[in-house]
């Protein structure tokens, strides 16, 4: 990791760089790919399983055998995690309902909004070095409570042709309607344009690999809305003196974890904080499973010194974390200073994995600084705002005119004469 001590604020845009990769090949082999799925549905898909997850597959859809099969070999301790977590998932996002109310905008006028479901939305869930079982719960869950009418799910299957059993048992408790056996670019072709088996979907959902997010974004332009842009998963880490060092340490490896591509960030006030969080970095280091990827991970990642609480929080907003880990005493008083993060962990027991998986809240988030302008996945991110207006002729009597000036001074004739026509029938 990279140590940096009391940088100057020009300084501050290197700290906030992310990894940087060069996409220009990745995007011509994802258009290929998407274009060939387009074109010949479930073939191209099945020859893109063989190619790419190395599987001869003779169906794509998931069977029901295999559905009860997974119940069977999923732990009851799993099963009963999944059910935890899900209960607490659906908890917070039933809290984010959306409540219209009319509102008389002058006398005559009503205005309202109407929230929506989107009819068909598709999940995309990495089953590769990580199977997400949990991202199945974080998807699904607020999707299912949205009234989405279809919920459809592709997650590449292993070398046998069988998705991971959790996957299937995650989206049995939380209502997905139906499973494919698709990865990477040509699962997010088969739900952006529909195959033989994969239903065309309105919107797509979750993470991946640079290929995934490519394909996410090129579909974006003109087939399928997405949930998000995003990059490599990030954390950001607040300490000072009251923090622990080791629950500091673990918070930054079980982000870099994540992939070679992650990146982790410390900021911090104390030197000793610094000096032992780097000790108990490598101890922890040496115990991972993951131990090859996160040491790549860290070679992106950061231990900046700062003078100040306040310049911390300054420099953390201009990073704009995926995740951000206030480890201090005085977290609440932090808080209030936070503008720009996807998700935010709150004194000493707030672990991200919390976050990740069972706490209620949703862990698909921006990431890459896209938390500039961007929220994580909720309620909302399922449906749409229809508005509604009612004018009776009170209410055309009240903006009448004023929409007749506005049309007249925008040279739009016909926008003038739909209101005048009104008013004139009111004259008579």
């Amino acid at each position: 990791m990279k140590i940096i001590r009391f940088p100057r604020k020009e300084d501050w845009s290197y700290i906030a760089e992310r990894p940087c990769l060069d996409v220009s090949q990745l995007n011509t082999i994802v258009s290929s790919v998407l274009n060939d799925v387009r074109q010949n549905g479930d073939m191209a898909v099945i020859k893109y399983e063989r190619k790419f997850d190395h599987v001869e597959l003779e169906s794509l859809s998931v069977t029901d055998n295999e559905m009860i099969e997974a119940e069977r070999i999923v732990s009851p301790e799993l099963r009963d995690a999944l059910l935890l977590a899900h209960h607490n998932i659906v908890s917070f996002h039933e809290s984010q309902r959306f409540a219209s109310s009319k509102v008389e905008t002058q006398p005559g006028v009503t205005c309202w909004q109407k929230s929506v479901p989107i009819e068909k939305v598709g999940l995309y869930i990495p089953g590769g070095t990580a199977p997400l079982f949990s991202t199945v719960l974080m998807l699904s869950a607020p999707a299912k409570i949205a009234g989405c009418r279809e919920i459809v799910l592709c997650t590449p299957p292993n070398r046998v042709g069988k998705v991971h059993p959790a996957i299937l048992v995650a989206a049995k408790i939380a209502g997905v309607d139906k499973i494919f056996k698709a990865g990477g670019v040509q699962a997010i072709g088969a739900m952006a344009y529909g195959t033989e088996s994969v239903p065309k979907v309105y919107k797509i959902f979750g993470p991946g690999n640079q290929y995934v997010m490519a394909a996410k974004q090129q579909v974006s332009l003109h087939d399928c809305a997405i949930d998000m842009p995003a990059g490599p998963s990030e954390v950001c880490v607040i300490a000072d003196d009251s923090s622990n060092p080791e629950f500091v340490a673990a918070d930054l490896l079980s982000q870099a974890e994540h992939g070679t591509d992650s990146q982790v960030i410390l900021i911090t006030t104390s030197e000793m904080i610094l000096e032992e969080v780097q000790k108990e970095i490598h101890v922890q280091l040496e115990k991972l499973y993951r131990k090859d990827i996160a040491i790549r991970s860290l070679e992106n990642s950061k231990l900046v010194l700062v003078k100040s609480k306040t310049e911390a929080m300054q420099l953390c907003n201009a990073y704009a974390p995926e995740h951000l880990i206030i480890a201090t005493d005085d977290y609440a008083q932090l808080a209030t200073q936070v503008i720009n993060a996807g998700s935010v962990f709150l004194g000493h027991y707030a672990c991200e994995s919390a976050g990740d998986y069972a706490s209620g809240t949703n862990h698909t988030l921006p990431t890459h600084g896209y938390a500039l302008a961007y929220n994580g996945v909720n309620l909302d991110s399922y449906n749409r705002k229809i508005t509604f207006q009612h004018l009776t002729a009170e209410g055309i009597r009240s903006i009448g005119r004023a929409v007749e000036v506005m049309a007249e001074n925008e040279q739009l004739d016909a926008h003038k004469n739909a209101m005048s026509v009104r008013i004139k029938s009111l004259e008579s």
